[in-house]
């Protein structure tokens, strides 16, 4: 088993850049916890050890966790269901009761594409709630949540 303490950067950058990258799958959910056992694709077995540091930057898709050589192990961030929150233009103050409705559940919340719209992790409850929203327009989709986009002062799976 490969134990891995540490975010050795990410595979955007450059020294990463012709390495084979053995992927290790990271749930959104699980992207704040400290420990980890997991396998990778490749069928290595690896223990995940981090800091404190990790409860507020959470790991991101491409991180490198590990590296011998050319070969890394590098996080994976699979897609998930997630709610797109669109507001309507003539309706912007309602970005203010979205931001609040989420937040109210402890939810994460991503910026979206454009300026008024945001991203959150799918659950009914929520979905339901938003859809009753004058001038707040939802659809549910399937897609890899960026946590550099993130509004949220953690995108953590906290729930009451």
């Amino acid at each position: 088993m490969i134990i891995c303490e540490k975010v050795l950067g990410n595979l955007k950058e450059p020294e990463f850049q012709g390495c084979h990258a053995d992927k290790v799958e990271i749930e959104w959910h699980e992207a704040y916890k400290k420990l980890h056992s997991k396998v990778t694709a490749e069928g290595t077995e690896i223990g995940i050890r981090l800091d404190d540091s990790i409860l507020t930057r959470g790991l991101r898709d491409g991180d490198v966790l590990y590296r011998s050589g050319n070969r890394v192990i590098a996080v994976s961030v699979p897609p998930c269901e997630v709610i797109v929150i669109r507001i309507a233009p003539d309706h912007p103050k309602m970005a203010c009761k979205v931001c609040y409705e989420i937040g109210n559940r402890h939810g994460a919340l991503l910026w979206g594409d454009d300026e008024l719209s945001f991203i959150t992790p799918y659950n009914e409850p929520a979905f339901l709630l938003l859809q009753k929203l004058h001038g707040v327009s939802v659809t549910r989709k399937t897609r890899k949540l960026d946590f550099d986009r993130a509004i949220s002062s953690t995108v953590s799976d906290h729930h009451h």
